[in-house]
């Protein structure tokens, strides 16, 4: 393999970095979020004071919403990462498929679209991580009245 068939390899590898470059900057995002949910739990288990001064209730509904927000944000970041897996080995197969001049393209469908599908299933999952905690607003909402 000279250099001239290497250029367009690396053209062709140059939309798989890109999407690992935006999905990582997701990935960022939803792990900042998940910190700010485990963080809020272990606030309201670890501090009587803090879960006293809330009405009546409103710690323990709290505290379970907060489960499932962290529950569907480790999925999401399980997705996330799996999506960044499936385009670094899409990259690495696309070189390995120039170099060897392999005709193997249903490999590189299956990885793109395997990518795709988990990046769709950890945005998802990050939509209903943000309308969880809507819910947790509206709950306090209702038991402070309106703020």
């Amino acid at each position: 393999m000279n250099v001239n068939e290497l250029v367009p390899t690396l053209q062709l590898a140059i939309g798989p970095m890109i999407l690992i470059s935006g999905v990582g900057l997701i990935l960022l995002a939803m792990t900042n979020r998940y910190g700010r949910v485990t963080d809020r739990a272990r606030a309201l288990r670890e501090n009587p004071d803090l879960a006293a001064r809330l009405p009546e209730g409103l710690a323990k509904q709290e505290l379970a919403i907060l489960a499932m927000r962290a529950r569907s944000g480790r999925f999401a970041i399980l997705f996330n990462s799996l999506s960044l897996l499936f385009a670094a080995l899409l990259v690495c197969v696309l070189f390995t498929i120039s170099f060897w001049a392999l005709n193997w393209a249903w490999l590189i469908f299956l990885l793109f679209a395997a990518c795709m599908v988990c990046f769709v299933a950890a945005l998802g999952l990050f939509l209903h991580d943000v309308n969880l905690s809507l819910k947790t607003f509206r709950l306090s909402e209702s038991a402070f009245g309106d703020l």
